[in-house]
């Protein structure tokens, strides 16, 4: 099975009954959580045990992408887990601020911390993560298994470093926080992923991370004014096969 599942597709905070910001990447047996913002856990938990995630990967510190890591330590911790500690890759910002929040069971006890930006191999992947501009230290992601290659920008602004992670994706997952020709350093538009989506190459572009009450299919057309491919948009429970 090659699977991504959309566990929530909110930025900033998340609408009635959809959560924030998450994934769950699923390739011949190996399971990757890739960002675990508020309310993904349940969402996680309804496809998977917390001791059967084999790696967490989060993008940065922002809750609305790593609030529920906390929670998922917590169900590690009391729940039960398995032998050895959950791979966890990040940038370090991301462990202090989650890490505040459960002060007398710490992180590392349940997580194997590993920096990110930088490059690891995990389980059938290699990974990828590059520095992408926003307004806190973030890593842009680039998983690549026999096969496949996923790229996912997380809540980043444009940079050069993005078309190298997306450069010929299978998939790009493209957060697209703003609408109508509006610009951000620290944010891409609906428009400029589709851009880069057209000039990377990539296959198909997801997008994500809605500011809550936007029109989404508003997005999915401004960005298809700019990518030919399929462009769709996230929601939850939403499994793309990959």
């Amino acid at each position: 099975m090659r699977a991504l599942t959309v566990l929530g597709s909110c930025g900033a905070w998340p609408e009635a009954g959809r959560a924030a910001s998450g994934f769950l990447l699923e390739v011949d047996g190996f399971r990757l959580a890739l960002d675990l913002g508020y309310a993904t856990l349940p969402r996680l938990l309804a496809r998977c045990p917390a001791d059967a995630l084999d790696a967490v990967v989060i993008t940065h510190e922002h809750p609305d992408h790593c609030a529920d890591l906390s929670a998922l330590c917590r169900a590690l911790h009391f729940g039960g887990r398995r032998a050895g500690r959950t791979p966890l890759y990040c940038p370090p910002g991301v462990l202090t601020r989650v890490g505040a929040l459960e002060p007398t069971e710490p992180l590392d006890d349940v997580l194997a911390p590993h920096p990110l930006p930088g490059r690891h191999e995990v389980g059938p992947f290699r990974l990828e993560g590059r520095p992408l501009p926003h307004h806190v230290p973030h890593a842009g992601v680039r998983l690549t298994a026999p096969g496949l290659t996923l790229a996912y920008t997380g809540d980043a602004g444009p940079a050069p470093a993005l078309g190298e992670l997306a450069s010929g994706a299978d998939l790009l997952v493209a957060g697209a926080t703003l609408q109508g020709g509006r610009t951000d350093p620290h944010l891409l538009s609906a428009a400029e992923a589709g851009r880069w989506a057209a000039d990377s190459g990539v296959g198909r572009l997801l997008l994500t991370h809605f500011w809550p009450g936007a029109e989404r299919g508003r997005s999915v057309a401004e960005a298809a004014a700019a990518y030919g491919g399929e462009v769709l948009a996230a929601r939850e429970g939403m499994v793309l096969s990959l």
